[in-house]
């Protein structure tokens, strides 16, 4: 086998494409939906290499048009779930054993096809079965997706280089980074195709073997991401994408002693039982699980009193709204002085009140359907309750309708109390709600953002003053993972701001960093000496003075 330390590509982050009227992409984005749209897909599990199909077919509808069927996919059982962990780690000699560079090639060629060849169909899934717009969906599935496979094999060369500082006189110390021993869990969520593609991708990059199960309202683009891993070359075994309920799924795979490690994203309550179960089970394990998940968020806008108007209304209306605020790090509580709300209010109203509502087919339409009907209902809840609170204001939205599809339009809730339920509950949905505080009352402000909500995801703070900034961002220091200044607290980029929150937010293992890629690898230090000792004696053991 030929040897060589390789050098990988330089990663730069995939260019957005802005799908303007007249473009090309445009164009051929329109024909990948049209044509998504003009069939029905057998969506089928793949294990071990295999396509496999059950009885149970479950339909995949747009959550803005509930009516048109794009599909079914194939729900599994617990009997599926063994056979992907049994094919896992049939595969994971071979993998593990792999050279790097072969690794990463197969990942590198993923990022080429899903930022060339499969851009349009990734994009039209993602836009028809989330519900994103072609913006929303462009930095996510084609960008972002390419950017997390791009540097994270970046940081995988990093990681293998890492060394000793020193070797003795006649030694020779060395590092190794090895897969973990078993398989690792990865639990995906429905907002993001990118995060889908991630979690079981880059544990496998670093030799590891994988059963993925995706968000039910995200297997019709999981399916897409799937056919992209083959065809860039990666064995059969290595990821297996399974589609079982949360409960079977985890009545298997935590209770199997080959169990290494999840890698989550989804709700806060989700994963705190998760770890609750895999502490319950602790004997079973081979080897102490990995937990990395990234959980829910109550991400905030602080605005100081010398904050400029528009840069404060445009990021609270793109922060909030954008992809219907379903994003973990979507602005969903704002803190605005007195002095500045009611010019704020009507820059907001008049933005609002633009917005284009409706399918993503249309590309003029800004805001589209939330997920499903569970959570349309939920967020719809919340509106109605703060309608008819005496602590509550709906200044602006407030209306609703699911009749075609699960459509919610921008609502703005003024709370006359700091610790009303919106203002620390996570929605995951169209809702900004807002606090007025007196200018005066900064400090005091500080104080209630930091300590209203358990999460700790995103936040922002926007001002001109340098004094409010650096006093805002020292005493938030521990209430967002990702803090943004004068910008709203959405759109981490791969390679720029690694992402990830502390608190009821997650473990902050930081995706799209090497940090992320170190948990999925357990290293071994060994000492080689050319010259050993042949005599246990040391000197001071010899008689005399």
């Amino acid at each position: 086998m030929i040897k060589g330390f390789f050098n990988v590509p330089t990663p730069t982050n995939e260019p957005v494409y802005s799908y303007a009227v007249g473009t090309k992409e445009r164009k051929l984005l329109k024909a990948a939906i049209d044509e998504a749209r003009a069939k029905q897909v057998d969506v089928p599990m793949y294990i071990g290499g295999e396509e496999v199909r059950t009885e149970n077919k479950v339909s995949i509808n747009p959550p803005h048009d509930h009516q048109h069927l794009l599909g079914h996919y194939n729900q599994g059982t617990k009997n599926h779930v063994t056979d992907a962990i049994n094919a896992a780690l049939a595969a994971k000699s071979d993998w593990e054993n792999l050279p790097w560079e072969d690794r990463a090639a197969i990942f590198l060629k993923a990022a080429e096809l899903a930022s060339t060849k499969y851009r349009y169909k990734l994009n039209a899934a993602t836009m028809l079965a989330q519900s994103k717009n072609p913006y929303q969906a462009e930095i996510d599935a084609a960008c972002e997706f390419t950017d997390f496979l791009r540097f994270n094999v970046q940081y995988m060369t990093e990681i293998y280089a890492q060394q000793p500082p020193v070797s003795g006189k006649g030694v020779w110390n060395r590092l190794e980074q090895r897969p973990l021993e078993g398989f690792v869990f990865a639990l995906t969520p429905f907002n993001f195709t990118a995060i889908a593609g991630n979690l079981p991708s880059c544990v496998a990059m670093m030799g590891n073997v994988v059963v993925w199960k995706p968000s039910n309202a995200q297997i019709y683009s999981a399916q897409v991401l799937m056919e992209i891993f083959i065809e860039a070359g990666l064995p059969a075994g290595v990821i297996n994408l399974v589609y079982v309920s949360g409960p079977d799924a985890g009545e298997v795979i935590f209770k199997h002693p080959d169990f290494a490690g999840i890698h989550f994203t989804g709700s806060t309550g989700v994963f705190q039982d998760i770890w609750k179960t895999i502490g319950e089970n602790i004997h079973l394990y081979k080897t102490y699980p990995r937990i990395v998940g990234e959980t829910g968020g109550k991400d905030f806008i602080l605005v100081h009193p010398t904050a400029d108007l528009q840069v404060t209304n445009t990021a609270l209306v793109r922060g909030a709204f954008e992809y219907q605020g379903q994003k973990c790090s979507a602005a969903s509580r704002a803190y605005v002085p007195a002095s500045m709300w009611p010019a704020l209010k009507d820059a907001m109203t008049a933005d609002v009140n633009s917005f284009k509502m409706g399918g993503t087919e249309d590309f003029t339409n800004f805001i589209n359907a939330v997920i499903d009907e569970k959570s349309f209902d939920k967020i719809t809840k919340y509106i109605d309750r703060a309608k008819e609170s005496a602590d509550a204001e709906v200044v602006i939205g407030g209306t609703y309708d699911k009749s075609k599809g699960y459509f919610i339009s921008p609502t703005v809730i003024v709370a006359k109390k700091s610790d009303y339920e919106t203002l620390s509950e996570e929605l995951f949905g169209p809702v900004l709600t807002i606090f007025v505080y007196e200018d005066e009352k900064w400090e005091e402000t500080l104080e209630i953002v930091d300590k209203t909500s358990i999460y700790a995801l995103t936040g922002s703070v926007i001002a001109k003053d340098r004094y409010a900034i650096a006093q805002a961002t020292h005493a938030l220091r521990n209430a967002a993972g990702n803090f943004y200044v004068n910008d709203k607290c959405t759109g981490a980029v791969v390679g720029q701001q690694p992402f990830g929150g502390a608190r009821g937010s997650g473990t902050n293992d930081k995706a799209g960093s090497m940090i992320n890629l170190l948990r999925w690898v357990s290293p071994r230090t060994i000492k080689e000496t050319f010259n050993p000792d042949t005599n246990y004696k040391y000197p001071f053991l010899e008689e005399g003075e």
